[in-house]
């Protein structure tokens, strides 16, 4: 089988928990439930930035390979446990977590002791409002949040059992990650304290871009999983002209989100990775799966569609799960950003601080 429909490399014993999760991931038919109950029973999960970015980013793809509903509930709790390293914490065993972090109108009331400083962590609040976005949160057990006041938007943990969450009735899509209801949660003082270094954290953070990535990887392996169905039907009869074409087409495509995902996470590794690179990277993985999607129902028609609920349900989830991806505003502020460095550097040539 060609390199690029093998997705990336898991190195073997990589992480403790990869064979139960895998196994779960593979036979949970889109049911977010078994998979919440095994994150619950798995040991810590792998994080970015430890050296072993490339068998993680490997793991995430073979889960968005397996079941993209499952992929989207273990990654955002393997997001999470990296988030919450990164601020010096971890993750309560025995718990599973998501991460809500839209721009919600959500009112932060800190507790007397706590207001006094503006920096320090942790700090305890009360949350109040409408948190939209809010992923299997009638199911998960705590959440890293969001929320801004005057200085800026702080990341909070937010314990999802106690009475002041209300998740919405219903939130589960039309079509698309059926089994991942992604209502709104009403937040009514509801208890948090903060985690990160003060307003502005979450996405100043290294691990902001690097778990940016990281969806990029499930992204690619639900893709190479199509490169599989384009293969599978070569196999099974002789293409044409445009079926030659079309699996050649899957095999570049593939070959070449790979390559970037790999080198990424090195950097990742190295300490080179920066949100342009996560914006490079989410965007041509996003316009490769999007193309990927298109070849399949160019060459396989209607019948898979039609007839094959796991070809179908990979066909929509994957599109839902692309609408993540802000497309043409991530390429705007990736060109503004690139303005940016060029007149600075102009500028600085004209008055002679520029090297000749």
């Amino acid at each position: 089988m060609s390199e690029s429909f093998q997705g990336l490399d898991v190195e073997p014993e990589f992480w403790g928990g990869s064979s139960a999760l895998l196994a779960v991931a593979g036979s949970c038919n889109g049911d977010a439930a078994p998979l919440i109950d095994a994150l619950r029973a798995s040991p810590p999960p792998p994080v970015p930035g430890a050296g072993r970015t490339r068998s993680l980013f490997g793991l995430l793809a073979s889960f968005g390979a397996l079941d993209l509903t499952a992929a989207r509930v273990i990654e955002p709790h393997f997001d999470a446990a990296a988030i919450m390293t990164q601020s010096g914490s971890a993750i309560d065993p025995g718990t599973s977590w998501g991460v809500f972090a839209s721009a919600s109108p959500v009112e932060v009331h800190w507790e007397q002791e706590s207001a006094a400083s503006v920096d320090s962590a942790p700090r305890r609040a009360t949350l109040s409002g409408t948190k939209r976005w809010c992923s299997l949160a009638a199911s998960l057990d705590r959440a890293l949040v969001t929320a801004s006041d005057e200085h800026g938007e702080w990341t909070f943990v937010l314990d999802l059992n106690q009475d002041a969450v209300i998740p919405h009735e219903g939130g589960a899509p039309l079509t698309g990650l059926r089994g991942v209801p992604s209502g709104a949660v009403e937040l009514d003082a509801a208890s948090a304290w903060t985690i990160g270094g003060g307003a502005g954290w979450y996405t100043s953070r290294p691990g902001f871009a690097w778990g940016g990535i990281g969806v990029a990887a499930v992204w690619f392996g639900a893709a190479v999983a199509l490169g599989r169905a384009l293969q599978s039907s070569a196999r099974s009869r002789e293409p044409d002209q445009l079926g030659y074409a079309w699996l050649g087409e899957a095999d570049r495509l593939l070959h070449g989100i790979r390559v970037q995902l790999e080198d990424a996470a090195d950097r990742i590794d190295d300490g080179t990775a920066d949100w342009g690179l996560a914006q490079r990277v989410r965007g041509n993985t996003a316009s490769g799966c999007t193309r990927l999607l298109a070849l399949c129902g160019e060459a396989l028609g209607p019948a898979p569609l039609a007839f094959d609920s796991v070809h179908a349900r990979r066909v929509a989830d994957l599109t839902m799960y692309l609408r993540q991806h802000h497309g043409a505003r991530d390429d705007a502020a990736r060109g503004r950003s690139l303005s940016d460095l060029l007149r600075a550097e102009r500028d600085g040539t004209s008055s002679g601080g520029g090297a000749s």
